[in-house]
């Protein structure tokens, strides 16, 4: 896409922005792959919002990109699996399991089997790596940490984590003249 085509979706996103079109804005975003919105990705995150959180995050980036994206969203789905166990709903656990953690096996057979097999527990914080697994909200925080610096790391998004500097209403301003 030509950098005036860049700049306009810029302006659009500062626009909508500007008159409270949330979804619009993030969509866009999402759909233009210019500009991933740390700030949202993060709410969406501590709201356990994992539907929104993965499909933001398509824009960007696909699980078998490269690994900094694998990651991402190995820890994404992790976090949902054990948010579902520690409801104790083992069905969605193996839902989860089965829809979203499988495509991980054929990386990491191990590590799929030591999670598949949490689901025999009661209680995953049993498993010693997790034992220190605290509540879902300071684990989502804790998990968010990881996330913000692969996500840093990470050569797809590079140029896209900075808005960049416009005037307030700079669209309106260019349509007047």
């Amino acid at each position: 896409m030509s950098s005036l085509s860049r700049e306009l979706v810029f302006l659009i996103l500062q626009f909508l922005d500007e008159e409270k079109f949330k979804e619009t804005v993030h969509k866009l975003e999402q759909e233009s792959g210019f500009f991933f919105n740390m700030k949202y990705f993060e709410d969406e995150v501590h709201s356990g919002n994992w539907d929104e959180v993965e499909r933001y995050l398509s824009g960007f980036t696909k699980v078998d990109d490269n690994r900094y994206s694998m990651k991402i969203f190995f820890e994404i789905r992790k976090q949902k699996y054990l948010e579902a166990l520690d409801k104790h709903d083992r069905s969605k656990g193996v839902e989860i399991l089965v829809k979203d953690l499988k495509v991980f096996a054929t990386f990491n057979e191990e590590l799929f089997k030591e999670i598949t097999q949490l689901l025999t527990l009661e209680n995953f914080r049993e498993n010693e790596q997790l034992s220190k697994y605290g509540d879902t909200k300071s684990a989502r925080a804790i998990m968010l940490v990881e996330l913000k610096k692969l996500i840093e790391a990470n050569p797809l998004f590079r140029d896209k984590l900075q808005f960049p500097n416009l005037k307030n209403s700079r669209l309106r301003t260019l349509i007047n003249q």
